[in-house]
């Protein structure tokens, strides 16, 4: 029995740890070659290594043009195309109104909004070059949803991925390409260790405690875990989707409707 992505070629942002190493893992079991493109790549070949021959690292900065080109220069003659993207490499910062800077409002846009806008250019230049269509699969947010007192950056950031991937479905579906995107709600791990780390700081938490409030308050009953996701984005990868364009998918265990 193939896979759903038997012998198509993916390429992952910050697939080295966290749900972008899930969903590297699972494109793999579903058959694809997938890259592990990040940032840093000493990580992304150790992951590379441990998924196997079907995975290979690439060093990839979204903050920098020169670096997403040759990105995706890489799976072009390593696989001869690209057929599924996904975005995934992002950060996340929070402060009060009156406290935030630019250099962080700076370095948010930079990755999560002009990071993805730039890989799906590239992404598509090379898919439509190609001529078979593609996918394109962005990361949201339910923080893009809504606003948060704590977190306008991130959450105006995410606002925009959702924005981006109307316009580019909406723009690329000619050349057969479907843009979607995938808006989790928290998810445990390394990235909201961080998360919870800046909370307590600024809500005089202890640590720890944020992520026992928010998981409290998921209707599923915890936080979610980067395998949550990967049935979504398997389904957005495949041609089940085919007749997809435009989308934002809540996976969330119940935080938001929409």
């Amino acid at each position: 029995m193939t896979g759903r992505l038997s012998g198509k070629s993916a390429l992952i942002t910050g697939s080295a740890r966290g749900i972008g190493r899930a969903f590297a893992e699972a494109y793999v079991r579903e058959g694809a070659t997938v890259s592990i493109a990040d940032i840093d790549l000493a990580r992304a070949e150790i992951t590379a290594a441990e998924i196997g021959p079907a995975a290979y690292a690439v060093k990839l900065d979204v903050t920098d043009q020169a670096s997403i080109d040759a990105a995706i220069c890489a799976v072009e003659e390593r696989q001869g195309g690209l057929d599924i993207l996904v975005n995934n490499a992002a950060l996340f910062d929070l402060a009060p109104i009156v406290e935030i800077t630019r250099a962080s409002y700076d370095r948010l846009f930079s990755i999560n909004v002009a990071g993805t806008l730039f890989m799906m250019q590239a992404a598509a230049r090379s898919m439509i070059a190609k001529g078979k269509g593609g996918k394109i699969i962005n990361m949201a947010s339910q923080a893009g949803r809504r606003g948060e007192a704590l977190v306008a950056v991130y959450c105006a950031t995410k606002a925009s991925v959702i924005s981006l991937t109307q316009s580019a479905g909406l723009d690329l579906i000619k050349h057969g390409i479907n843009v979607n995107a995938i808006a989790p709600g928290v998810v445990d791990g390394e990235h909201w260790d961080g998360v919870d780390a800046l909370f307590a700081k600024h809500e005089n938490l202890p640590l720890g405690e944020k992520k026992k409030l928010v998981g409290a308050e998921v209707p599923f009953g915890r936080m979610g875990r980067a395998e949550d996701l990967t049935g979504m984005a398997i389904f957005l990868a495949s041609a089940e989707a085919d007749y997809i364009v435009a989308q934002t998918y809540n996976v969330d265990g119940g935080n938001w409707m929409s």
